[in-house]
């Protein structure tokens, strides 16, 4: 489990496909205080970690998820939002965040407001139902609130401190994002589906 709270900007250094896609993440985190087997959320992606360096993890990539995230756009020098795992009596500052991507959003407008930036996606239709104003999603890895919802589309704002602290200033029209529903409302449209 994660908290959609990012707390650190890596960088793809190795990309190699052989039966499953293999990662290697150049990381601030000190590497000696993760395992082989860890959880690390990669733009909101649960990955394993199957290797470590000084510096740097590695991780395996099915097929299946390469087919429903974004990680079949991943390059070598592609920047990626990483969350490590929840543990026991951490503080949980934005959302349950399971890392289990439902599909992926396109970036359809970007604007300044002010010091923010008004980012509006557009959901693909069997998730959009899971979206509603104030409520939460994670994308890319990072806990947000929706603004405001107009069918397949929403807006998020961006504040500065946001933009520093992920890849979330360097977005652009066309962008492909990692969508999580909050868990919540997946749980609340299914109750209303039993009435």
């Amino acid at each position: 489990m994660f908290t959609g709270i990012v707390t650190d900007i890596g960088t793809v250094t190795e990309l190699d496909q052989q039966g499953d896609l293999r990662a290697r993440i150049k990381t601030a985190y000190d590497t000696v205080g993760i395992d082989i087997g860890a959880s690390i959320a990669c733009d909101g992606v649960c990955l394993t970690v199957i290797a470590l360096g000084d510096d740097w993890y590695d991780v395996q990539i099915s097929a299946e998820t390469v087919s429903k995230t974004n990680l079949d756009s991943w390059q070598v020098g592609k920047r990626v939002n990483l969350e490590r795992a929840l543990k026991v009596g951490d503080e949980l500052g934005g959302h349950i965040v399971s890392g289990h991507v439902d599909g992926v959003a396109e970036v359809v407008a970007v604007q300044d407001e002010g010091d923010s930036t008004r980012v509006t996606l557009r959901a693909p239709k069997e998730l959009a139902r899971f979206i509603a104003p104030k409520g939460s999603v994670a994308l890319n890895g990072t806990s947000l609130t929706v603004n405001d919802v107009d069918d397949c589309d929403f807006g998020i704002n961006f504040i500065p401190h946001t933009k520093e602290v992920t890849t979330w200033g360097d977005v652009g029209v066309g962008d492909k994002v990692n969508l999580e529903i909050d868990t919540l409302a997946r749980y609340v449209a299914r109750l209303a589906e039993m009435s």
